[in-house]
């Protein structure tokens, strides 16, 4: 089970670091987009491509998420197990949850750039493929990236 606040935390996230493990033993850190965390804790991501995370996943199941707010000093890595669903198997549901998350990217990116804030010429978000598998993670660990040293002042 994940704290809502840590919920919560990861769903303000425009993306996530995935890790997988490749053939050679080696972490694999890859940018994915959280669709769903459900009420057990299990967390939904897609991934557009077939390619390295879907290699190393095949045959190596553990992952870890880790998200971070540099402003606030905030930060999460998430381990578990994860699980390959096809993309013929997934909710529609969860697929309208994703396409939410790519329109609300591209609006927020054209806000940026309407209050001047230049970024990216094109809106990538809308050049992105349709997701080729879903992947489903069931948390094992959640480690908080806050130094102890730091979590201790800010409650004194």
């Amino acid at each position: 089970m994940i704290a809502l606040d840590i919920i919560q935390f990861f769903h303000k996230q425009h993306f996530v670091i995935i890790s997988t493990i490749d053939e050679k033993g080696y972490p694999h850190n890859s940018c994915k987009g959280i669709v769903e965390i459900d009420e057990s804790g299990r967390v939904y991501l897609f991934d557009l491509y077939m390619a390295k995370t879907y290699k190393n996943l095949k045959k190596n199941q553990l992952i870890s998420i880790t998200a971070v707010n540099e402003h606030k000093f905030v930060g999460y890595s998430l381990k578990g197990k994860a699980k390959i669903i096809p993309k013929n198997k997934v909710n529609k549901r969860i697929l309208r949850l994703w396409e939410d998350k790519i329109t609300s990217r591209i609006t927020h990116r054209l806000l940026k750039n309407l209050q001047g804030e230049k970024g990216h010429t094109a809106h990538p978000e809308a050049l992105l493929p349709r997701p080729a598998y879903l992947i489903a993670v069931d948390i094992d660990e959640v480690i908080d990236l806050i130094p102890s040293h730091i979590k201790r002042k800010a409650w004194k």
